[in-house]
């Protein structure tokens, strides 16, 4: 039995869609065509210097971590830049994404984060612009690293999670102390002029028991071009966190968030609410959260492993894998894996729950990992179900009612 054969069986036994109820081929012949893959993850460093107990990584089902090199090999690196670059050929993009990840990216050190830059900078065709970005939980951000990322186009987005008292209560070193004191240095050198080129933004984890508009001021503080707010990693097997009597407190909580940022015209992009308005405005989306718009994500792990989006790992065992190595397969490989496929097919993805819900045009079933439920595997409603009707309900009619006070008209 191959590698492929092994990642298969386990899918099959952990969720029966897609892996057994999809059917690739008939799709193929019917006409349905995969989306290229525009943004590469690259696990460069599969350690972390954080202990954070929500870690989707670390703390959750899948824990494939063990088994990895800690660092990426120089071998998987090349090897992983010249399939992104084969694809980008074959499918001729003229625009593509690489995201430094982990672990703890900066891990990898700066000398080698400009090593990589550059080795990708040459092997992409011509006329196809290579943007690099990184997620980092910023405590290694100093004077020189900050340089290193200037000099070379990485621009990079910082986790926190709002206040320090919050941020601090899950977001610590590994001796148990809190982090949020050298994430906000890190942050002041990404903060200076000479230095912003560099700043992506934020990515803050939602906490229901939190204060919204407390964290809404912390996170605006750091001066941040964009904020992103994630709903917490989970699904049917392993249900989030939810304050007792609460029906809907992740809805509240970002309906408070998103009533203050409204209310100020902030300037500050935050991608859930940008998604959302663009959604109920009759565009599209580019959050992995809500909408329907087709994956076109990739992952690298550091031992060359092609892998599904890993916020997958939160699901169970091998969630994320497809069986497929950059050592000998090349990307076009995992366009036909059913994991893939099925988050380009949109509506076709979703249960019957979903398809007849007045909000799946705006949610697109939630994020696709907080749909796990193992009898059926991913094509259940979302967890987070109810707090996204709420949100997304509240959002519709706050934008409805602006614009038919200024133009007598709804979307």
């Amino acid at each position: 039995m191959t590698l492929a054969d092994d990642v298969r069986a386990a899918h099959v036994r952990a969720a029966p869609w897609p892996y057994v109820d999809l059917d690739v081929a008939g799709l193929r012949a019917a006409g349905h065509r995969p989306v290229p893959f525009r943004e590469l993850v690259l696990k460069i460093h599969q350690r972390c210097n954080l202990a954070c107990d929500y870690c989707y990584v670390y703390e959750h089902a899948d824990q494939s971590w063990r088994e990895r090199p800690r660092t990426m090999p120089d071998e998987v690196r090349d090897a992983a830049l010249a399939r992104f670059a084969e694809h980008a050929r074959r499918h001729g993009l003229t625009r593509v994404r690489i995201v430094l990840h982990g672990g703890e990216p900066l891990l990898y050190g700066a000398a080698r984060l400009a090593e990589l830059v550059t080795a990708a900078r040459a092997v992409f065709p011509a006329g196809c612009t290579v943007e690099f970005g990184m997620q980092t939980n910023g405590v290694l951000l100093t004077e020189a690293t900050v340089a290193t990322l200037v000099e070379h186009g990485i621009s990079a987005g910082v986790s926190v999670d709002g206040r320090q008292a919050d941020h601090d209560r899950h977001r610590r070193m590994p001796n148990g102390r809190g982090s949020f004191a050298a994430v906000a240095r890190g942050l002041e050198l990404l903060r200076r002029p000479e230095n912003r080129g560099a700043y992506a933004g934020l990515l803050c984890t939602v906490a229901a028991d939190t204060d919204p508009i407390a964290c809404y001021e912390q996170l605006l503080s750091f001066d941040p071009p964009a904020v992103d707010l994630l709903l917490p990693h989970a699904n049917w097997e392993q249900p989030p966190a939810r304050p007792a009597g609460i029906a809907t407190p992740y809805a509240d909580w970002l309906i408070a968030f998103f009533d203050r940022w409204y209310a100020d015209r902030s300037p500050v992009r935050i991608r859930l609410f940008d998604d959302t308005m663009s959604l109920v405005l009759g565009g599209a989306s580019r959050s992995e959260q809500v909408g329907l718009s087709p994956s076109g994500v990739l992952v690298v792990e550091s031992d060359g492993a092609i892998e599904q989006v890993d916020a997958l790992k939160s699901a169970y065992q091998g969630a994320c894998a497809t069986g497929l190595s950059v050592l000998r397969d090349d990307f076009d490989a995992a366009l036909e894996h059913p994991g893939i496929v099925a988050r380009q097919i949109g509506l076709a993805a979703l249960c019957d729950e979903c398809l007849t819900c007045p909000a799946v045009a705006f949610c697109g079933g939630g994020h696709y990992a907080h749909r796990y439920r193992r009898d059926v595997g991913f094509r259940a409603p979302s967890v987070h179900c109810a707090d996204l009707r709420v949100f997304i309900r509240h959002v519709y009619d706050r934008i409805a009612a602006d614009l038919f006070s200024l133009t007598g008209s709804r979307p």
